[in-house]
């Protein structure tokens, strides 16, 4: 299993050829996706992060991550609809003259799942968390394309384990959803070299080793997927259980 050699690999923390790379980072918040920028902060990056608020929390991690980046430009644009989206994925693309990575953290919490006993209810609850990941996915992959960057794209979708039959139902609609998505646009934009991957929720009771289980293993694969020896991989699905709470 891929993660199973990459956590045996003590070298996989830090790639050389990562040294600079300009990455946009969106769904930030002081609880997700920290352990994730400062990875990419530890290369020198130079960094575009997005969050949905501002908070003194969120202004430490910024702090943070300036202390061993290249550059941290942050945006909490609220993109609660498609204009607003597209309009923070049109400036986010143009940030350093373009990017070589985006990284969508997309958590569904228990909160964000309570009332959900429906379909329908629960395909409105994946098309609202996947408006802005898709968006800026389209828009920053055609930046790539023009000027002939094969970049990548990781959306990385997590929830908590499932408690219940039907929380288990709702992450295996959420994972099939993120699936279809994932590997239509990475058929999209393969031509062009560009790799678009997901990390997606465990429906069922996971095998040890064989699932992402914590932050950390998806800042290690999100530097793997955008290193040399990634790069022959693109509309894959990675299993993650029980990070987001």
């Amino acid at each position: 299993m891929l993660m199973t050699v990459m956590g045996r690999n003590s070298s996989a923390s830090y790639y050389g050829e990562l040294a600079g790379v300009r990455a946009l980072i969106t769904g930030l918040s002081p609880a997700c996706g920290v352990d994730v920028a400062r990875k990419f902060a530890d290369h020198r990056g130079r960094l575009v992060v997005h969050a949905t608020a501002a908070s003194p929390e969120l202004d430490a991690v910024a702090t943070m991550l300036a202390e061993t980046a290249s550059e941290v430009k942050l945006f909490t644009d609220a993109c609660r609809d498609s204009e607003s989206s597209i309009s923070f994925a049109q400036a986010a693309a143009q940030a350093f003259g373009g990017l070589d990575v985006v990284i969508n953290l997309i958590p569904i919490t228990g909160p964000d799942m309570e009332g959900r006993e429906s379909i329908e209810a629960i395909e409105d609850l994946v098309a609202e968390k996947l408006m802005l990941p898709l968006h800026v996915t389209r828009i920053v992959a055609n930046r790539m394309r023009l000027t002939l960057n094969e970049g990548l794209v990781l959306n990385v979708m997590t929830m908590p384990a499932p408690r219940s039959a039907g929380e288990a139902a709702i992450a295996g609609i959420v994972r099939s959803a993120l699936a279809a998505v994932t590997r239509g646009e990475a058929q999209r934009w393969a031509p062009q070299g560009i790799r678009v991957n997901a990390v997606g929720p465990c429906a069922t009771v996971p095998d040890p080793g064989a699932v992402l289980a914590s932050e950390p293993d998806i800042a290690a694969l999100a530097l793997y997927l955008a290193s040399r020896p990634g790069r022959t991989l693109t509309g894959q699905i990675f299993d993650a259980a029980g990070i987001a709470k």
